[in-house]
C-alpha cells in the first residue's frame, strides 16, 4: 500500500459531471481505476482505488431499486447524474451508489470494493469489526463503515471536490499501481434474485480486494 498521508492532500482532477451522464454499464466499467475520496471534518481525507461496481439499469432493470418507481427511499436514483444514492440494508449496512443516466432514468452504480491507500489507520477505527487491511473495504457495507458513510450522505454532489463524499482521477504517483492495459472482467451481480443474466459486475481481477474472490477462483496475490 502507499504510504498513508491523511493530511497535507491536494485534490487530484475530480470527475465531471459529463462522466457520469452515461448509462451505468458505462461508468461502472469505467470507474475501475478511480478513486473514491472521503473528506472528514478539516483537512483529513480517506481514499481509496475503486476495483468492483455493479451497474443497475433503473425502471426497466428488476434487481434495481427504482424498478417499481419512485418512493422517498430511491428518490436520488430519479435525480441529476454524479450525486450520491445511499441506502440502508439487511438493517446493518450502509451502500453507496452513484447516480448515472438523464434525469429521471433511475441509473445508478454500486460501489462494491477499494483498495484502501490513505487514511488506513482511521478506516481501522471506523469498522466495528476487526480486520486485516485485505478486508477493510472489500465488500459494500464494508466500504461504508470504513469511510464512514450513511445516509446523511445521501444526495451528495460526488462531482465536486468541496463534497464530503468525490471520485478523482488517481494522481501521477498513484498511476504506477493501476495498470491501465488490465483486463476489466464482467460478471453477474450478486445478492439478488432476478437479473441474473446481466453481467453488469465488473471488477480488476488482478486486484486482491475484490469481494468473493474465492467464488471467482482468483489468485489470492496481486498479479502486476
Amino acid at each position: 500500500m502507499l504510504e498513508d498521508k491523511s493530511f497535507n492532500y491536494n485534490v487530484n482532477k475530480v470527475l465531471e459531471r459529463r462522466f457520469f451522464s452515461r448509462r451505468s454499464t458505462v461508468v461502472a466499467k469505467d470507474l475501475i481505476g478511480k478513486i473514491l475520496v472521503r473528506r472528514l471534518s478539516g483537512e483529513v481525507y480517506l481514499r481509496g482505488i475503486i476495483v468492483e461496481t455493479e451497474a443497475y439499469g433503473g425502471l426497466k432493470d428488476p434487481a434495481s431499486h427504482a424498478y417499481g418507481g419512485m418512493t422517498k427511499r430511491n428518490e436520488a436514483m430519479f435525480g441529476e447524474a454524479g450525486f450520491s444514492y445511499v441506502y440502508f440494508t439487511y438493517g446493518f449496512h450502509h451502500c453507496l451508489n452513484v447516480v448515472t443516466g438523464k434525469i429521471g432514468d433511475a441509473q445508478a452504480v454500486l460501489l462494491r470494493a477499494l483498495e484502501p491507500i490513505q487514511g488506513l489507520d482511521i478506516m481501522r477505527k471506523f469498522r466495528r469489526d476487526k480486520c486485516s487491511d485485505l478486508n477493510l473495504t472489500n465488500g459494500p457495507g464494508k466500504i461504508c463503515e470504513a469511510l464512514n458513510i450513511d445516509r446523511s450522505l445521501n444526495k451528495v454532489d460526488v462531482a465536486k471536490s468541496a463534497s464530503s463524499i468525490f471520485l478523482e482521477q488517481a494522481s501521477n504517483d498513484e498511476v504506477g499501481r493501476i495498470d491501465e492495459r488490465r483486463k476489466i472482467v464482467s460478471s453477474t451481480r450478486i445478492g439478488i434474485t432476478v437479473g441474473l443474466e446481466k453481467r453488469w459486475r465488473f471488477y480488476d481481477p488482478s486486484s486482491i480486494y475484490v469481494s468473493h474472490r474465492s467464488k471467482l477462483n482468483l489468485p489470492r496475490k496481486r498479479i502486476r
